[in-house]
């Protein structure tokens, strides 16, 4: 039983189906952006962003560009970790609960910010996984 499970979770299908779920957000995200420029721009200006269009032109650029390094396996470590810190900056700037009076807004935003929290740990663990596999002799 143990083994079939550890045949299925390690077979190079469910890797990718996983890790285009970890980076599916990401990809609608610079998708739509790209598709809705204004839409783009009015999220950077919503959040007081200097330079509207040069962040949310860079913010097209990380989501869809570090999902396909992640999603190809080249360079999927470096992918990863633009994600993970383009997210830890990102959840800081939209995810601000603690300035929030209590209530539903500041419970639903607090579940938002620490959700970030954990693809961040994940995509750290991505890059971990990827920068072991490269330093592992070969078979």
């Amino acid at each position: 039983m143990l083994a079939s499970l550890q045949a299925l979770l390690t077979s190079p299908v469910i890797r990718f189906l996983a890790l285009l779920a970890l980076c599916s957000a990401y990809i609608q995200g610079g998708l739509n952006k790209l598709l809705d420029w204004q839409g783009a721009l009015g999220e950077a200006m919503h959040f007081g962003l200097p330079w509207p269009a040069a962040i949310a032109a860079a913010t097209i650029v990380t989501e869809l560009l570090a999902s396909a390094l992640i999603l190809s396996g080249k360079a999927r470590w470096f992918g990863a970790l633009w994600l993970a810190a383009f997210t830890l900056v990102a959840t800081f700037v939209a995810n601000r609960f603690w300035e929030m009076p209590p209530g539903h807004e500041r419970f639903m935003t607090a579940n938002g910010f620490f959700e970030h929290l954990g693809l961040v740990g994940a995509l750290v663990y991505v890059a971990g996984v990827d920068l072991a596999r490269r330093a592992a002799p070969s078979r």
